[in-house]
């Protein structure tokens, strides 16, 4: 069996979407249509529903066994690769966190960047989620990081890459979903119910539920519910499980049927860093880091012709709008 199909199938189904499973694995939509089908076709059935995209019952099934194959091959390669080294020498690899979308189009950048410059180093990325972004990096799970937001775990240091306003998700029958075109101030998304994570880093807490900005004001948690990815937190929001957060770039690299994206006018924006271990100084890491740092100078988070007002703008445009539903 053709292992890509396989890999394609776990990162669709991880994804919830063909076209960021692609965008995942750096293949062409097309080429993952194609694997999913012919992984089918070697089955015998059928595994994805389409629109939306879902496991079938025979996709669960084949998805756990997915995943511990996968598993299984990487350790042997890694276990083997070793085995070849010379004696007191170690293979020479980077490996990459990405959480949600990382940093755009310069996570992909910075990717190809450092496989041309380092073609020695073997390079390996790995998906992230809400819980793990940051244990991931201190249990040495992976080297580097595009996260957000930043931590403040004193055994981690960063980079900048940029900042951005936030948006809220919110259910596209919601009343919020007519804010949709010009935004509604963060004080109007306390009161409703957001999604549950659990066992996150505070930071990510604090971010995402805008503590903050509550003053005390406790969190409704909305159905309870595993939300461990952006695609959890797409599905949950579309089934009326509550609303999310996040930054105005998930809007451009994510989307789900039923949603909406409102701007949040008076939010703090929110950075999005490279992190890595604070006593990690190995040339790869600094190699990537200067690679990044370079490319995010001239690669904005969001494409051009869609970026949003300075935040002294958006403060304003909170206001006014205040000011016109109280009169």
């Amino acid at each position: 069996m053709d292992l890509r199909r396989l890999n394609s199938f776990v990162a669709v189904a991880e994804e919830g979407h063909f076209g960021n499973a692609a965008k995942r694995l750096y293949l062409s939509p097309p080429s993952v249509t194609l694997h999913i089908k012919q992984l089918e076709a070697d089955f015998g059935v059928r595994l994805l529903h389409r629109t939306p995209v879902a496991l079938t019952p025979a996709g669960q099934r084949l998805l756990r066994h997915a995943r511990r194959l996968l598993g299984a091959l990487d350790a042997a390669r890694q276990d083997l690769a070793e085995l070849t080294e010379p004696e007191g020498s170690r293979p020479a690899r980077l490996r990459v966190g990405v959480m949600s979308h990382g940093a755009g189009e310069v996570t992909s950048s910075a990717l190809s960047a450092f496989q041309h410059l380092r073609p020695d180093v073997a390079l390996s990325v790995v998906q992230l989620d809400f819980q793990a972004h940051q244990s991931a990096l201190l249990e040495g799970d992976v080297d580097v990081a595009f996260i957000r937001p930043a931590p403040t775990d004193d055994r981690i240091r960063y980079d900048v890459l940029d900042s951005e306003p936030r948006v809220a998700i919110v259910p596209a029958a919601s009343p919020l979903a007519d804010a949709r075109g010009e935004g509604v101030p963060v004080d109007e998304l306390l009161d409703e119910p957001f999604l549950p994570v659990a066992q996150v880093p505070r930071e990510f807490a604090d971010y995402f539920y805008f503590v903050p900005a509550r003053g005390g004001i406790p969190v409704r948690r909305g159905f309870p519910a595993v939300v461990r990815t952006p695609y959890d937190a797409l599905r949950s929001v579309a089934g009326g499980a509550g609303i999310a957060t996040s930054v105005e770039s998930f809007t451009h690299y994510h989307s789900w049927p039923g949603t909406a994206f409102v701007p949040i006018l008076d939010a703090p924006w929110e950075k999005c860093v490279l992190a890595r271990r604070g006593d990690d100084d190995s040339p790869s890491v600094q190699t990537f880091r200067a690679l990044t740092a370079a490319l995010a100078k001239n690669q904005p988070l969001r494409p051009e012709g869609n970026k949003s007002p300075d935040p002294a703008t958006l403060r304003n445009s909170a206001k006014r709008i205040r000011r016109d539903r109280a009169a």
